[in-house]
């Protein structure tokens, strides 16, 4: 079945079953009706009904040819995109000179599927991750409205360093996630606000710049942690990672109940974070060499910064990896896998990223090997774990987690 398409031109949605007569059965037949076939990433995930755009993108769109915003000369305009989830903007602005930020692996991977699917060029595009941003001055700013609040103080103050005199900002949101915070938030640390009309339940806020409100990056947020496995131990936290302000209660919960490791155990932190579940194993035994995943560049920063303060003798036993799971590490390569996955995609529930994770740790655990995870009781980890490796015990539970082991026998 076909992909749901864009038309970038009209900012409409298409899905296929709304497709003119002359169906629209293939990406050759899409592209023949200028229309952008997108995918959310991976696509091989099990819900392919969600659509890898959503009205904000659609409303930036409409909005920009309707204030015609671009360039009517041969000379495409700079245009810096934040948080352009799959590329649904850069794909359909790719002719302009695009700068695509992200915190985002899955993000990132998503947008070049979806340029090379659609047979659109990434010459003129330059990939930045969250932190390490070319600060190019851009004629025009879209941000999509991001979920964590500390992210989106941080990324209001990274859109002054690419502003020029005549930048214009605009930025998108579901409406009920534009609060009166929100337009304070945006009012203080950039600039005057207002707000558009709501339009597919999506609504538009357009910022005049005030160059006087830029000031320092806001710093990460540091704390001291309070369990016993990991004394003395102070974490540090870039602004998108999850629970940056405490220790979250699954992570508290399974810091109970890790495995006993001998020396020289090969160990995955999938999903990483800030990396306190692979300290916790680093303090109990020095002896390992341990691999930190996760798919936020912030999280795998925070774990890297971390492990080189609490840890620094034992730094260069760990390696770090901004990446989609476990997507291209070597077969048999690891003997144990701690991993608490996410049960979200951007705004989208789905266990397709578990599902992803416990593929990923069959293939890289070496015969023998545990996987030892974390989930809310009514996940149904269990039934998953088994279909998998055939075999699946309850560490511990409460009620709301459960810590569940598989080995690949």
């Amino acid at each position: 079945m076909l992909s749901p398409c864009l038309n970038p031109q009209k900012a409409d949605g298409l899905l296929l079953e709304q497709a003119p007569v002359e169906a629209l059965d293939s990406t050759d037949s899409a592209r023949q009706a200028d229309l952008l076939v997108l995918e959310r990433y991976p696509p091989a995930q099990v819900n392919r009904s969600l659509q890898a755009w959503d009205s904000g993108d659609e409303y930036l769109l409409k909005t920009i040819a309707e204030q015609s915003l671009l360039s009517s000369s041969a000379t495409p305009i700079k245009i810096a995109i934040f948080n352009d989830n799959f590329g649904a903007l850069s794909c359909s602005l790719s002719h302009q000179k695009i700068t695509f930020i992200s915190d985002s692996y899955v993000a990132t991977k998503g947008c070049k599927a979806n340029l090379a699917n659609n047979l659109l060029s990434d010459e003129n595009i330059e990939f930045c991750n969250s932190i390490e941003l070319d600060e190019e001055k851009a004629d025009l700013i879209l941000v999509k409205l991001p979920k964590i609040k500390a992210y989106f103080h941080y990324q209001l103050q990274q859109i002054h360093r690419l502003c020029g005199d005549n930048t214009k900002i605009i930025i998108a949101g579901k409406a009920k996630d534009i609060h009166t915070s929100t337009l304070t938030l945006v009012e203080q640390q950039l600039g005057e606000c207002k707000t558009s009309i709501a339009w597919k339940k999506s609504r538009l806020i357009f910022v005049n710049r005030n160059a006087k409100k830029q000031t320092e990056l806001p710093a990460h947020k540091e704390w001291q942690l309070d369990v016993e496995n990991l004394n003395n131990v102070a974490v540090g936290n870039h602004a998108n990672v999850f629970s940056r302000d405490s220790l979250d209660i699954g992570a508290r919960f399974m810091l109970d109940h890790l495995p006993k490791v001998k020396a020289g155990t090969r160990v995955g932190d999938l999903g990483c974070g800030n990396g306190v579940l692979g300290m916790a194993l680093l303090q109990k035994q020095s002896d390992l060499t341990l691999h930190f995943f996760d798919e936020s560049f912030m999280a795998v920063q925070s774990a890297k910064m971390n492990v080189e303060k609490n840890f620094p003798e034992q730094s260069s036993q760990c390696q770090f990896h901004w990446n989609d799971c476990l997507n291209d590490v070597e077969a048999a390569s690891l003997d144990l896998i701690l991993c608490n996955p996410p049960f979200h995609q951007q705004q989208a529930v789905t266990d397709h990223i578990a599902w992803q994770m416990f593929q990923d740790c069959y293939q890289v655990l070496d015969t023998g090997g545990e996987v030892r995870i974390i989930g809310n009781r009514q996940l149904g980890y269990h039934i998953k774990l088994k279909r998998l490796f055939g075999n699946a015990r309850i560490v511990s539970s409460n009620k709301k987690f459960v810590v569940l082991s598989a080995v690949k026998l």
